[in-house]
């Protein structure tokens, strides 16, 4: 049990911080919510498809109405809202912002009915993974001094993690397949259905050519619907299941340090002593999570829903 944990944990943390500059690279020449609306159907027709071959049973219109509704908390104001900011944000501050998303899912998780109430070694865990982020980015970069970047995308990476956490919690007591993969899969078609809605709605379509689409965002799309959608997708959907919810959350305080590397290694970006230093805290966090005792594991006849942004 230990080992699987650790290593959809891993395998969280890795992959979901590299989402960041897929995102980046995918929205330069397609439109950021027909880019998430592609993505998902994509990879969510996969997981449907491949779960009905395997057996799992017919989802009822109850099903479909949960799932329309948490896919498009999800996707549309979490995964929509981070790609539209980044057209205007570098990945690096919108690292940042995202991790707010485990102080509202930890908050919204002891407000429901019979969720789990953090101890204080996991609230305390919270607060300093949230200040080794802030190191990793650094004031200079919230302030403004260094990126010139719009309010209007701060403020979408705002609600972002607000609108994510609130798809999350909602979807543990939604009437949702027994099968975590054909939920996910669900969640990921409805998802896409309503990002289409809103990329019409906002014009992404009009004058939008795909012959102009580059390379380098088309190999975005393609990882983030193999590795972003599939890979990261189904490993939080097991881990959300089977560890608490603040070790589970603890995936926002690495994926910025992943995220500030894949810079440096692909966009020859900055790497300094700060991040060695960040790294350090955001390490101890992660262990004083994880020695929580209090937090109990999501029982299994819960239904487990993906909660990443990326």
């Amino acid at each position: 049990m230990k080992t699987k944990l650790w290593t959809a944990l891993l395998a969280l943390w890795i992959v979901w911080g590299s989402t960041y500059l897929a995102i980046r690279f995918a929205v330069e020449t397609i439109p950021p919510f027909l880019h998430a609306s592609l993505r998902f159907l994509v990879s969510g027709a996969i997981l449907v498809v491949w779960r009905h071959l395997a057996g799992d049973p017919r989802p009822t219109q109850s099903n479909w109405k949960a799932a329309a509704i948490v896919g498009t908390l999800l996707l549309v104001g979490g995964n929509g809202f981070v790609s539209l900011a980044e057209q205007s944000v570098p990945s690096g501050i919108a690292a940042l912002m995202i991790t707010t998303s485990p102080f509202w899912l930890v908050l919204f998780e002891s407000l429901r009915s019979g969720g789990t109430k953090p101890s204080w070694q996991a609230i305390v865990g919270l607060l300093l993974g949230f200040g080794g982020v802030f190191v990793l980015v650094g004031p200079g970069e919230i302030a403004g001094s260094q990126h010139a970047f719009k309010t209007s995308g701060l403020i979408l990476l705002m609600f972002a993690p607000i609108l994510w956490s609130m798809g999350s919690i909602y979807s543990r007591g939604a009437d949702m397949p027994k099968s975590t993969l054909m939920s996910t899969g669900m969640q990921m078609l409805a998802g896409a259905a309503s990002l289409f809605i809103v990329s019409v709605a906002t014009g992404e379509l009009q004058g939008f050519n795909f012959d102009e689409v580059s390379m380098r965002s088309w190999w975005g799309l393609v990882y983030l619907i193999t590795f972003g959608s599939l890979v990261g997708f189904v490993s939080y959907g097991w881990l959300i299941q089977n560890a608490p919810v603040s070790l589970t959350s603890t995936y926002a305080y690495v994926n910025p340090m992943v995220a500030v590397l894949l810079g440096w290694l692909f966009a020859g970006e900055e790497l300094n002593a700060r991040i060695a230093v960040s790294s350090v805290i955001i390490i101890g966090a992660v262990i004083m999570i994880n020695l929580s005792r209090n937090s109990k594991p999501i029982p299994k006849n819960e239904m487990a829903i993906p909660e990443e942004i990326e």
